[in-house]
């Protein structure tokens, strides 16, 4: 098993030194997905929820979430994220939408979590912006779909 580099020797939090490694092209692409009513969901399609178009609203809050992941995360750097993209994909049969973040930059240390959070601030905003209609929305399978670049080479997920 790896050793946990936000450790030191005695075992307290700390954030890793990545001043010596090498700026390499590093991608990561994360997945989510909220599900809901029906109902709920045809009125995202139709943009009919007062407070304005929900999926705009929600990839809007996704970029600017991966841009801002170093504020939310304790152990994350601050980094120049070059391209932040977030996709919806509703699914009438399952009435849920699908999300995905991709963030890419030429960096030291890579952009997992920058991803990630793109996709959970844009679950968070849908369910932000829905909630009056429906309280029962449920925010699942978050996870890390992909990642490239860096000493750990790439990672592909075995789930979609």
């Amino acid at each position: 098993m790896k050793e946990f580099t936000h450790l030191d020797d005695q075992g307290r939090v700390r954030m890793v030194d990545v001043g010596d490694k090498t700026a390499t092209k590093r991608i990561a692409v994360a997945r989510g997905r909220i599900s809901m009513d029906p109902s709920t969901l045809e009125m995202i399609l139709d943009e009919r929820v007062k407070k304005g178009n929900v999926l705009e609203t929600a990839r809007i809050a996704g970029v600017m979430a991966a841009k801002k992941t170093w504020d939310l995360i304790p152990m994350c750097h601050p980094l120049n994220i070059t391209h932040a993209r977030v996709d919806f994909q509703p699914d009438t049969k399952a009435s849920c939408i699908h999300i995905e973040a991709e963030v890419s930059l030429t960096e030291k240390t890579g952009v997992e979590m920058e991803a990630l959070t793109a996709v959970s601030v844009s679950a968070l905003t849908i369910y932000d912006m829905c909630k009056a209609y429906d309280k029962a929305m449920e925010i699942s399978d978050i996870h890390l779909a992909s990642k490239s670049g860096g000493k750990s080479g790439t990672y592909t997920a075995k789930r979609p």
